[in-house]
């Protein structure tokens, strides 16, 4: 068990230490998405948040809750209850009718729904300012919304004065884990559900997935087949790699 880093949980007087020790705050985004039936629904965001909480610990700063909330779910989403849900059967397999995430479910047009993701993303990052902080990490989970991250970014640049850098855990280590699609890692493959079982054990159960399913025709699952490459191993590899990796960006932004 390392330090205290979640901001919720601390006292005035560790904050004042924490961020005067090293002026970081991370901030996990993500959403809430099928991830094969091995996974919970949470995992960008958790796998965002736990590795947050483990670069904090290991290199300083602190740890904003996570937001779960807000992600686009018309078309283009890239939700896969939306966008993947081939032959409806992610929305089957959740007992929900398809129509939920059809065009227009949120009365809102797509374009409407990215800006007002932006929107929120931006408060956050003036949020992040108006706390004390000089170098903000947006740390995403969900690859889709780095597009919404990085358009909020340079927004709050025009008057914001931290520093913001915005990510996701497998850009920073793909020369070391070469089997990860580029600019794309994987979903709910070997590299997620690894990343969890490291991370949030309790949360995964590989048992859930059929044995007699060719890979391909898993729900919702793109990548290596995770019954055969997922493990504890990997998964800790990976996070300790990313874990060095972000140390090294922070450091480098903080001195810059």
């Amino acid at each position: 068990m390392g330090p205290k880093v979640r901001y919720e949980e601390m006292l005035p007087h560790e904050i004042v230490a924490a961020r005067s020790a090293c002026p970081v705050v991370y901030v996990a985004f993500g959403g809430i998405e099928w991830h094969g039936e091995q996974n919970c629904v949470g995992l960008d965001t958790l796998k965002a948040h736990a590795i947050a909480v483990r670069c904090a610990q290991a290199h300083g700063g602190l740890v904003m809750p996570p937001l779960f909330y807000g992600e686009p779910r018309d078309r283009g989403s890239v939700l896969l209850e939306a966008d993947y849900n081939v032959d409806r059967k992610v929305t089957a397999k959740m007992g929900l009718p398809p129509d939920s995430f059809a065009p227009g479910y949120m009365h809102t047009t797509s374009l409407e729904e990215s800006e007002r993701y932006v929107r929120l993303l931006v408060h956050v990052l003036f949020q992040m300012q108006s706390l004390g902080f000089r170098l903000i990490v947006m740390l995403a989970g969900h690859a889709p919304s780095l597009s919404h991250a990085r358009a909020a970014a340079d927004i709050y640049a025009l008057h914001g004065s931290a520093r913001v850098w915005t990510g996701i855990d497998y850009d920073l280590v793909q020369d070391q884990f070469p089997g990860l699609v580029p600019g794309a890692g994987d979903h709910a493959a070997m590299w997620e559900t690894s990343l969890m079982i490291a991370l949030r054990p309790e949360l995964v159960d590989l048992s859930r997935l059929p044995s007699d399913v060719p890979a391909e025709d898993l729900i919702g699952i793109y990548g290596q087949d995770p019954r055969k490459h997922a493990s504890r191993e990997y998964g800790e590899s990976a996070v300790a790699a990313i874990v060095r990796r972000m140390g090294e960006k922070v450091a480098e932004l903080l001195s810059a």
